[in-house]
This record gives C-alpha cells, structure tokens and sequence, in this order.
C-alpha cells in the first residue's frame, strides 16, 4: 500500500518544513488537492503553490484536480511540478483526450468519481489511465466521514478494469482514510490511500506512517503496486 497525505491538512505556515518532515518519515507520496470553488464549494491553491515547493521536495505530486473544464489546466500544472495529474470525469466533457494528453506531457494520468458515479464512467477510459481515484467522501472538505459503500465499489472497481485489461491501473481511495479501516480498504482492492486529518494530526509521522502500516503486515501486495512503488518524480517540471 502506498499512503499519499493530502497537503490539504498540513500546517500552511511550514510548508517546506511539512514536506521534509514526510520524507524523513518515508513517505513517498504528496496528495495536492486543487479545488476552484465551482466545481466543489472550497477554494485551496493552484500551480503557483506547486511551483514554490517542487525543488525542495523529492516526493511524487500526485495533483487532485477538482476543478470544472480541467483540460484548460493541465499543462500549467505539469509546468508546475506534477507527477500525477487526476482530473473528475464529471467535470471534463471530453475526459480521454484530456487523459492523452496529461500523458502526451510526461505525467501519469488519473480519473476520480465522486461517491454517487458509477463505475460505467471510466469502462471506455481504462486504457487510458494509471489510476482510478474513488472518493469516499463528497469532494470539497476535509474531515469527513468515510462512506461505508465504497468497500463494495472498489471490489467492482478491480473487477471491471481487470477484466477489461487494467490489471496495472491503481485504486486510490481518499476520504475518511485512517489506521482502522487501512486493512479493509486494501482487502478490497485499494492500492494508494489518501489520509489528510488523521495523518496530519498525528506527530511524529514516522510513527504514524508505522500506524497505517501496521494492520497489513504479512499482507501480499499486488504486483501491479509494486510497480508503482518505483514511481519517482519525473523530472519534467520547470522551475
């Protein structure tokens, strides 16, 4: 399993510092989730953020965007310092080009659905795409509660794209992500966690890392995640 805190709940006045702080702990990942305030209720940051703390940072950007039309952005944000671009099928109207074209630009390409989309959105897009984001939360805010359906939509996620030759494309799950329901997440298919609060929450982040870490000791892991694992910052940005 391969845990990406969201930037969203960390101390803003540090930031530099926070992201120091994740790699000393050896996390590998950072979920930066940009919100434009019309596609979700909640205004956060865009590529300029990104930009200022790219060169500081050997951590893998993995950039959520809740943004309306997101093909309008992607290049300003794989400019900025994004590894990973996840755009919203419900918020792109042409969403396989817009995925060929994140990685046309060098970056890995995701789709996200909200809690109530079903999976026959992204059944043409699986060749597509390196993951699928499943939100467990309604998009927008930090802190909410997890939604107990998404156990069952990420087994029928793993199903679909396995049989329609997605074997390799992750399940990231983001939303009410904590220790206590790590293991069920991964039993059932999930293969990148998102946890923002009740990661962020808990110092040292060695320690909590080792928290998330613990229920899946002695747990095989998929050979398509460790795959993923090696993925490292592409080097493509411009700062």
């Amino acid at each position: 399993m391969i845990l990406s805190p969201s930037l969203l709940s960390a101390n803003f006045s540090r930031l530099a510092e926070e992201l120091q702080a994740l790699e000393a702990a050896g996390v590998t990942w950072l979920h930066l989730d940009v919100m434009d305030g019309a596609y979700v209720p909640n205004i956060t940051f865009g590529p300029p953020l990104i930009k200022a703390l790219r060169p500081g940072s050997g951590l893998f950007f993995d950039v959520h965007l809740m943004v309306q039309d997101p093909s309008r952005y992607i290049r300003n944000f794989r400019d900025a310092g994004a590894d990973m671009l996840v755009i919203h099928a419900e918020a792109d109207r042409h969403p396989q080009r817009t995925l060929s074209a994140i990685r046309e630009m060098g970056c890995k390409a995701g789709v996200a659905l909200n809690p109530g989309t079903d999976l026959g959105a992204i059944r043409w897009l699986i060749n597509d795409m390196d993951m699928l984001l499943l939100m467990s939360v309604n998009p927008g805010f930090s802190g909410q509660a997890f939604i107990p359906a998404t156990f069952d939509k990420i087994r029928a996620a793993r199903s679909l794209m396995d049989a329609c030759g997605g074997e390799d494309v992750l399940i990231q799950v983001d939303g009410g992500v904590c220790p206590e329901n790590t293991a069920q997440l991964v039993e059932a298919g999930a293969d990148v966690l998102v946890s923002g609060s009740a990661f962020f929450g808990h110092k040292p982040y060695g320690a909590r890392l080792a928290a998330f870490m613990k229920p899946l000791e002695g747990r095989q892991t998929r050979p398509a995640l460790q795959v993923a694992a090696l993925w490292q910052p592409s080097g493509h940005f411009n700062v």
